[in-house]
C-alpha cells in the first residue's frame, strides 16, 4: 500500500492560526512571525508569554546526517496517558510534518488548557491521550477531521501549494514549554526530547530557551557551511488582535 501523502503546509502564522482555531484552539491564542531569534528589539514586539515555537529548518545533507546519528542513539519511547510529560506524535503521513508540529504546539503546555470543550481538537486529544506512540500515530493517520482541515490549510498562504508528493526540502520542529521544561518535538524522532528546565519567569522566547532550542540548529548549519540558511519560526502566544 502506498504511503499516505499530504500537500506540505506553509509555515505562515495566518494559516497555522486559522487551522488551530478550526480544530478547536481558543481564539485568544495565535501564531506570530518571529523575524529574528537574536535581535532584542524584534523579540520585544512578540506577545508574551509564548508557549511554543514552530520552527522550520532545511533538510540539507548535514542536517539529515545529524538527525540520523542522534536518532540511532535515542532510546525507544512508549509514553502514554495522563502521566506522559508531553503528548508526542510519530509522523507516518508523508509531508505532514507541519500538521504534526502544529499538534505538538497546541496539545501541550499552556495551550492545551485553552482547547475549546467539545471541539474536534478536544475529542482528538481525548482519543489520542491513552494511546501508545504506534497506536497514536495510526490514530492521527486515520483522522478524517485532521485530513480535511489540513487539505484546506494547504491551499492557503502566500505561496503556491506544491504538487502532491513534491519534496518541500524542509522539516518542522516544535519547541514547547510544558511542566517546567523545554521540549523538542519532531515526528521523525523516537520520542520527545527534554532539553532542560525553564524557570517560572522564562518562556520559549527567553534567552535560555532559544539557546537550548532553535539557535543550535542555525549554528550547526552555519558551521557546516551548507549555504542553506532557509529557517523560519512562528510563535504561539496571546493574539495581539484578539
Amino acid at each position: 500500500m502506498a504511503q499516505k501523502t499530504y500537500i506540505p503546509l506553509e509555515n505562515n502564522p495566518e494559516v497555522m492560526t486559522k487551522l488551530a482555531h478550526t480544530l478547536g484552539l481558543s481564539s485568544t491564542l495565535g501564531f506570530q512571525d518571529a523575524y529574528s531569534l537574536t535581535d532584542p528589539d524584534l523579540l520585544a514586539l512578540l506577545p508574551r508569554p509564548a508557549s511554543a515555537l514552530l520552527f522550520i529548518y532545511p533538510c540539507t545533507n548535514h542536517s539529515e546526517t545529524y538527525l540520523a546519528k542522534i536518532h540511532e542513539a535515542e532510546p525507544g519511547y512508549q509514553g502514554s496517558g495522563p502521566d506522559e510529560p508531553v503528548m508526542f506524535y510519530h509522523q507516518t503521513i508523508h509531508h505532514a510534518c507541519g500538521l504534526i508540529g502544529l499538534l505538538h504546539c497546541i496539545t501541550n503546555g499552556s495551550a492545551a488548557d485553552l482547547i475549546q470543550p467539545g471541539s474536534d481538537l478536544a475529542k482528538f486529544v481525548q482519543g489520542a491521550l491513552p494511546l501508545r506512540p504506534t497506536e497514536r500515530a495510526q490514530f492521527v493517520h486515520d483522522s478524517d477531521i485532521l485530513e480535511k482541515a489540513h487539505a484546506v490549510a494547504a491551499q492557503e498562504g502566500d505561496s503556491t501549494a506544491p504538487p502532491l508528493g513534491e519534496d518541500p526540502g524542509h522539516a518542522f520542529i516544535a519547541f514547547v514549554q510544558a511542566k517546567g521544561r523545554l521540549w523538542e518535538l519532531e515526528g521523525r524522532r523516537k520520542g520527545p526530547v527534554d532539553l532542560g528546565p525553564l524557570g517560572d519567569d522564562e518562556d520559549v522566547l527567553s534567552t535560555k530557551a532559544l539557546n537550548m532550542g532553535p539557535l543550535p540548529f542555525i549554528k550547526r548549519e552555519e558551521d557546516a557551511g551548507s549555504g542553506t540558511l532557509n529557517f523560519s519560526c512562528i510563535v504561539l502566544g496571546p493574539r495581539m488582535d484578539a
